[in-house]
């Protein structure tokens, strides 16, 4: 059964009374909202008369964009993401499990309560070193997991592959730059263009595609870290897979930079990060990621202007091409 913020009450309860998650003779449902719109799937606050939660179910499509097919097995991925990071100093930071139905891509999980994901650091323009602190902590103990035959993700990474590494560079990509800023299809044009960036692109693309040996959680952005106070919350691992640790740290040094203007993030927090880490791969992960972010099909709320955002592109052509040693 697919749920949706419109149905009945009564079909939330028999949904959830077949998985054996409530007790219909104890607990009923007060009330169905939307806690913020999900991007890949469908995600809802449930109240009952003695608690909430969060319920999260994927479709063979992304909720935001239904014309975009992506794989209804993802929620078994972030499943077992949850699973897989058990360490007792990462517990504090990811939402708890509470059910999983397998037979109706549907997983529940303990509602985090009044926080926001941290996308206002856009219109804040500043990150702060606490806040990268907490974040590399989170990230490396996520690194450090044991995942033992994980899923290979495979379909969604493939999915997740052309809208970083191929369609931001295609020069017929069908999306016109100039609907989200004047001017912004000029500028991204001399990018597309340019042959020895995409190849350097390509094959940093083919590494993502690679198995690897390190827990990942494959969308490590603004819109995954929820905020309550100065805790920080990680949510939304549906991207995971078993990759290289660079790709996670060079997105978040990508928003870092974004966010700060600042190149100097980059070497912030790679002397943070505790293991040894391949700089060089790390700064074309973060290069690629501002590009894509800024001239591909998955827009930021990023309030800058074209100047500031020629400045960043200039910032990862060079990180890209290791310009800058």
């Amino acid at each position: 059964m697919y749920l949706e913020a419109t149905n009945s009450i009564s079909d939330f309860e028999t949904c959830l009374n077949s998985i054996g998650f409530l007790d219909p003779k104890q607990e009923h449902i007060k009330t169905v909202e939307k806690p913020g719109e999900g991007n890949m799937n469908v995600v809802l606050r449930i109240r009952t008369n003695t608690r909430s939660f969060i319920v999260k179910q994927s479709r063979p499509f992304v909720q935001k964009y239904q014309d975009i097919p992506a794989p209804i097995e993802r929620i078994a991925v972030e499943y077992q993401f949850y699973k897989a990071v058990t360490n007792k100093s990462i517990k504090p930071h990811i939402p708890e499990i509470l059910s999983y139905s397998a037979d109706n891509y549907l997983l529940l999980l303990e509602d985090l309560g009044d926080c926001q994901d941290m996308s206002s650091l856009y219109d804040d323009k500043h990150i702060s070193k606490s806040q990268l602190d907490q974040l590399i902590s989170i990230a490396s103990q996520i690194h450090k997991s044991k995942a033992i035959d994980y899923p290979k993700n495979k379909a969604l990474r493939l999915l997740n592959h052309q809208h970083i590494f191929v369609l931001p560079f295609a020069k017929a990509n069908g999306f016109s730059l100039d609907t989200i800023q004047e001017g912004l299809e000029e500028l991204a044009l001399n990018y597309k263009s340019d042959n020895l960036l995409k190849k350097e692109i390509e094959r940093v693309g083919e590494q993502y595609l690679a198995e690897g040996n390190t827990l990942l959680h494959g969308d490590y952005y603004p819109g995954s870290w929820m905020a309550k106070g100065d805790h920080i919350y990680v949510i939304d691992p549906e991207f995971s897979f078993m990759g290289f640790a660079e790709f996670d740290i060079g997105v978040l040094v990508a928003h870092s930079i974004m966010i700060n203007m600042d190149i100097g993030c980059l070497q912030t927090i790679t002397t943070t990060y505790p293991e040894p880490l391949n700089n060089q791969l790390l700064a074309k992960v973060a290069g690629i990621e501002i590009m894509r972010r800024i001239i591909g099909l998955a827009q930021l709320p990023l309030n800058r202007s074209i100047q500031e955002k020629k400045i960043l592109l200039k910032m990862a052509h060079a990180l890209i091409l290791d310009e800058n040693n």
